[in-house]
């Protein structure tokens, strides 16, 4: 599971998909190509930006790359909003 930090805007991105890859990395081999489920837990995040959304876009990208499911859970409900504004809320799978 990658826990978001309480900021995460433009600047935290690149640190933020460092994390991720390594997360996954760590998954696939200690699991090899069973199916693992990623969750991405938002419960701390308290500042973001429209970035936030790229991230976890991102993140499914990566994940479904390796084969393996991803979901989302805890998201502050002004980041879902968000999602619903950009028209991708059906694309974050809650956990």
């Amino acid at each position: 599971m990658l826990m978001l930090p309480a900021i995460l805007t433009h600047a935290e991105v690149r640190d933020i998909l460092r994390l991720f890859r390594e997360t996954l990395d760590q998954a696939s081999a200690a699991h090899g190509q069973d199916a693992v489920l990623l969750t991405v837990d938002g419960s701390g995040l308290q500042q973001f930006d429209s970035s936030a959304l790229a991230v976890l876009l991102e993140c499914q990208r990566m994940a479904r790359a390796k084969g393996r499911a991803f979901a989302v859970q805890s998201l502050p409900p002004r980041l879902m909003e968000l999602a619903k504004l950009y028209g991708v809320d059906g694309l974050l799978q809650s956990a």
